[in-house]
């Protein structure tokens, strides 16, 4: 069992003397909201409904109860993958479920909301632990699989020429952090054996319990220039896909929102923090972030 999740948590570890100040002015979203906050991350585990996650993942349920939670939040489908295409290409493409990088029409013509940040001149990134090297297109030996960080599934040549520089081992993370250098757009996938695929949700929790500290304890958090928000992919076909929503960002305490959500939500608040047009389903969904007043 497991959860997607994009989370940003509190820290006792010391705030690097870099200034963000000068990330914080050229990565502010271009959209229609100028006070949005620049940058995002999403932390995607695996496969647990809204109830099992907040009793089995203590830590991730403080996260939500300290800071913010969307108790109406679903997935769009099952099994993982046309959900992880939901919230970074606002389609699931009619994509069937475990098929490999190449299949189904995400490849020729379609674009991410990681290249559509680009294109406005802002950065995005995404975090593989277990990744071998950039892009990689196979599971391979390791607990990485490229169906929970879905980059690669696009294979023109924008997509992936931008996979290829951007797409990157989850050892890139820390250096980021430190240098204030975290992207506009991101993604931290865990491995499977830490996003409560193969391995437990106690496993995911401590996941968690490391890397958000260490996110915190960066200067893009602690300018209030950083939101990381969690959420599962899919629930355990318990719960009609009603799944964990947290965020977490310096403004928000004790926020419970109750409206209807989706991964399509979750896409458009990506598009419309990078100040680039929502992509396909994203465009006629509801306002997530204004929801949490971000």
């Amino acid at each position: 069992s497991g959860l997607a999740v994009a989370v940003v948590a509190a820290t006792l570890w010391s705030v690097p003397a870099a200034s963000s100040a000068r990330a914080a002015i050229s990565d502010t979203p271009r959209g229609t909201d100028a006070s949005a906050v620049g940058k995002v991350i999403v932390i995607m585990e695996e496969n647990d409904s809204q109830a099992e996650t907040f009793s089995q993942m203590p830590y991730l349920a403080s996260l939500g109860a300290t800071y913010g939670k969307a108790t109406n939040y679903k997935s769009v489908g099952h099994p993982s993958l046309p959900n992880y295409l939901a919230v970074f290409g606002g389609s699931t493409y009619g994509v069937p479920g475990y098929c490999p990088v190449g299949c189904g029409p995400t490849a020729a013509t379609s674009r991410t909301v990681w290249d559509e940040t680009l294109d406005a001149g802002k950065t995005a990134k995404a975090y593989e632990e277990s990744m071998p090297k950039n892009c990689t297109t196979t599971q391979g030996s390791t607990a990485y699989v490229p169906r929970h960080g879905p980059w690669p599934y696009w294979t023109n040549g924008v997509s992936r020429a931008n996979c290829l520089a951007n797409d990157v081992p989850l050892t890139a993370l820390q250096g980021d952090i430190t240098t204030g250098n975290l992207p506009v757009t991101g993604l931290i996938t865990p491995n499977l054996n830490d996003d409560g695929d193969k391995g437990t949700d106690a496993q995911a929790d401590a996941f968690l319990q490391n890397w958000i500290p260490k996110l915190q304890a960066g200067s893009d958090y602690a300018s209030g220039n950083l939101t990381i928000v969690i959420t599962t992919d899919e629930d355990d076909f318990s719960a009609g896909n009603n799944v964990a929503f947290v965020v977490v960002n310096q403004a928000l305490s004790g926020k419970v929102v109750t409206g209807a959500f989706n991964h399509y939500s979750l896409s458009r608040w990506l598009s419309d923090n990078a100040g680039v047009a929502p992509l396909n389903n994203a465009a006629a969904s509801p306002g997530l972030r204004s929801a949490f007043g971000l």
